[in-house]
């Protein structure tokens, strides 16, 4: 049943559920929990409905590992059924080059089929719990905070996932999670698209034990196309910048697009991951450059006096000047590694990584008996807005080691320089 959770537990959360959802999902009986799409294609289905599931069963308090376990196992069902009843008539391309139609689905009918297998998986389980491997090896400990500041809308998105093998049934010995942050503008719809499909895409690519980086690489590019059909057929106009991390094994994997960053910290000391692709960055703009566009400084710089970003998922009217190619790079953890931290631009503009470190340690020593790890991103965040961030903030810090080690060591003082840039 994916990582352990208590049978009583289990059995409680099931029949409660059972009691509540006593009757099929049908045209008499709307999804509890509203799709995202109204229409999807094919290979949208498995992130859609995934995030339905997990969605329906997170505002139930379902044990984490029985939650994503009855996710997996239903839309592996879901995806063993004939779907054809769910077409819509085929819209005709879109563009002149397409000679194909696009072939569609209906969503909420869709969800209803997901969401009745929930329910029999669900009655299954009641009757007889699966065995269960045994939980993943590694302590992480998540916190997570998201504002949406003094923007209009909040356009980030975030996605915490450290039952990552259980979710999509992989059994190759590798423990694996993940943990993404999204930063969209010009709307949400890319950020939300990624933080949908993002990690489906890549848990279906060949390469990804043997290669994670080229693995990562691939799923954006993909998913930036799959978006691209979703917002030609709905014209949207948004974008999104996105950094990714992967832990698999003793390895961290680190893909991004955009100015989002990821930063690990090791015996309190930050290691430098990536460097965020930003207009000005001297190779970032003689790409540009070399493909005809230009970069101007309109309060920021700007690709083509728009974006102020120049690689992103979405933003088509300036591909390719605004790229789809992720970066990548890897570190091999040692086992004395603190934790890696998330965010996007909303905090990075404002607080420097060499900061870090002395703000965490500060927030777990401040927040020690109440909780402690679960308070330190909202401590975060509220420094990035104290030190005069406006935009949108997410932060999410994921805790290789027990905080409560971390507070016992005296990460405040200064130590042997660890940092250094991980390797392609």
């Amino acid at each position: 049943m994916g990582t352990a959770v208590e049978p009583a537990a289990a059995q409680r959360f099931l029949e409660k559920f059972l009691e509540e959802f006593s009757q099929p999902f049908g045209p008499d009986n709307p999804p509890p929990v509203n799709p995202l799409s109204r229409k999807v294609s094919r290979e949208e289905v498995r992130g859609e409905s995934l995030d339905l599931g997990l969605r329906l069963l997170a505002a139930r308090e379902a044990p984490l590992a029985l939650s994503v376990s009855l996710c997996q196992a239903a839309v592996a069902e879901l995806m063993k059924s004939d779907l054809t009843s769910f077409e819509l008539p085929q819209e005709p391309p879109q563009e002149e080059e397409e000679t194909t139609a696009v072939t569609l689905l209906e969503s909420e009918r869709l969800q209803h089929l997901f969401l009745n297998k929930l329910r029999d998986v669900a009655a299954a389980w009641k009757q007889q719990l699966p065995a269960a491997p045994a939980a993943p090896c590694r302590f992480s400990r998540t916190s997570a905070h998201a504002i949406r500041n003094t923007r209009r809308k909040m356009e980030d998105r975030h996605v915490t996932l450290a039952a990552f093998n259980q979710l999509f049934g992989i059994q190759d010995g590798v423990d694996r999670q993940y943990y993404a942050v999204f930063d969209g503008h010009g709307g949400v719809d890319a950020a939300t698209f990624a933080a949908t499909h993002l990690h489906v895409v890549l848990s279906q690519q060949d390469g990804l034990a043997k290669d994670p980086s080229a693995a990562f690489k691939s799923t954006f590019s993909h998913v930036d196309d799959l978006f691209k059909v979703k917002a030609k057929r709905e014209r949207l106009r948004s974008g999104s910048t996105g950094v990714a991390v992967l832990l698999a094994g003793d390895w961290l994997h680190v893909s991004w697009l955009g100015d989002s960053q990821a930063m690990l910290v090791r015996k309190g000391e930050p290691v430098t991951l990536m460097d965020p692709h930003k207009p000005e960055r001297e190779d970032e703009k003689q790409r540009i450059e070399n493909l005809g566009g230009c970069i101007a400084f309109m309060g920021c710089w700007r690709v083509n006096g728009t974006y102020a970003v120049s690689r992103a998922i979405g933003d088509f009217d300036q591909k390719p000047y605004v790229s789809n190619a992720a970066d990548c790079s890897s570190v091999r953890l040692g086992g004395d590694e603190d934790y890696v931290l998330l965010a996007c631009d909303g905090f990075f503009d404002v607080v420097r990584p060499d900061e870090v470190p002395g703000l965490v340690y500060e927030a777990l020593r401040e927040s020690e008996g109440r909780g402690g790890a679960e308070e330190v991103a909202q401590r975060l965040v509220s420094q990035a807005k104290t030190a005069g961030s406006s935009d949108n903030i997410t932060v999410m810090v994921v805790f290789l080691r027990d905080p409560d080690q971390l507070l016992r060591e005296d990460t405040s003082s200064p130590g042997e320089a660890t940092g250094g840039a991980g390797q392609e």
